[in-house]
């Protein structure tokens, strides 16, 4: 799991949106950013936290927070999922795993009684100095953006 904890400076990263457009951390030093880690596009649980965050959305930008979803697979893959669910905020392609091994969520997982390497759904909110607030590795898919605003006390 992630060595980060609460109050670890929060990696930089460069990478591209489902759109081809270049995003860096960096570039929300400022905002409150709720980073959140998911396996795979258009998958059951992936759609359930995507389609949750996108229902409030706008309570989210409204308490300062920018969204920003990061999974492995490609910004095609990435496009269609925005697209078809009409998600407002960035998803960024992270195929060469270095997003998600920087933060320590790429790692052996089990479904099914098999054993392999994967995301580990985790979510980090990052405050306007680029400093780790909270860590979610537990994520409820299905009302995430209710369990982030009441882990922070800001629902």
């Amino acid at each position: 799991m992630s060595t980060l904890k609460k109050g670890s400076k929060a990696p930089d990263f460069e990478a591209v949106d489902q759109n081809g457009n270049p995003v860096s951390l960096k570039k929300f030093t400022g905002k409150k950013v709720i980073l959140y880690f998911y396996p795979k596009d258009d998958t059951p649980g992936c759609t359930a936290e995507a389609c949750n965050l996108r229902d409030n959305y706008h309570t989210l930008t409204s308490k300062g927070f920018a969204v920003i979803g990061v999974s492995t697979d490609p910004v095609t893959s990435h496009r269609k999922f925005a697209e078809k669910y009409e998600l407002p905020f960035t998803l960024v392609s992270d195929t060469e795993k270095k997003i998600v091994k920087a933060y320590g969520v790429w790692g052996e997982k089990k479904m099914y009684g098999k054993t392999y390497e994967g995301i580990k759904r985790t979510t980090f909110v990052i405050g306007e100095d680029g400093t780790i607030e909270l860590i979610l590795d537990k994520v409820d898919t299905k009302d995430h953006a209710r369990q982030v605003l009441e882990a922070l006390g800001t629902h």
